[in-house]
């Protein structure tokens, strides 16, 4: 009769110990599908601007795009105090010494120029302005679902692209460009 209990009692603790392992087994797996059907998308890049038409503006501006948005921080130098129009031009080709290599601003879906948001429209490229401190020193910060960087959606992606800064005010009416005056920055948006 002790050894039928004592078998009973290893059986149970056996199967006790068996079931207890199985549950982890299935957390695993399903955190495991949780994980494939919400996957992160990062991408990332960095673009130098290079100073045009004999100024000495330079700078750096870092594209991070996650989950379909995509933010625009930047750190520019070398400018004059005050505002300073910022855009998104057609081409990556800074060659031209005055930066009209780049084309006009980067406008896909052949909207008038205008402020950012504006119901009247706006070029995807149209960012608007900066403000430079006393030390000529700007940053610029911009987050969109309207970018993404190396898509197959030509409306929204920006590589292939170059940012352009201006040595004047984008008035965000005048057409075609906003009246901004000077390309005095130039960085393409390439990998």
């Amino acid at each position: 009769m002790k050894n039928l209990k004592f078998i009973t009692l290893a059986l149970t603790i056996l199967f006790a110990t068996a079931c207890k392992d199985k549950p982890k087994n299935t957390d695993k797996v399903t955190k495991t599908e949780e994980a494939k059907e919400t996957p992160i998308s990062q991408k990332s890049l960095s673009i130098a601007l290079d100073p045009k038409s004999g100024s000495n503006v330079e700078g750096t501006i870092n594209f991070s795009e996650e989950n379909g948005t995509v933010s625009m921080v930047g750190t520019i130098t070398g400018l004059e105090e005050g505002k300073h129009a910022i855009h998104i031009h057609e081409k990556a080709d800074c060659s031209a010494n005055d930066g009209t290599s780049s084309g006009g601003h980067w406008n896909p879906t052949a909207q008038p120029h205008g402020a950012w948001g504006d119901e009247a429209g706006y070029h995807k490229g149209d960012i608007g302005n900066l403000t430079a401190n006393s030390d000529g020193k700007a940053t610029i910060t911009k987050t969109t679902d309207e970018w993404c960087i190396g898509c197959e959606d030509d409306t929204k992606n920006i590589l292939g692209k170059a940012v352009i800064v201006h040595i004047g005010v984008d008035d965000l009416k005048s057409q075609p460009s906003g009246d901004a005056g000077t390309r005095i920055g130039c960085a393409g948006i390439i990998k």
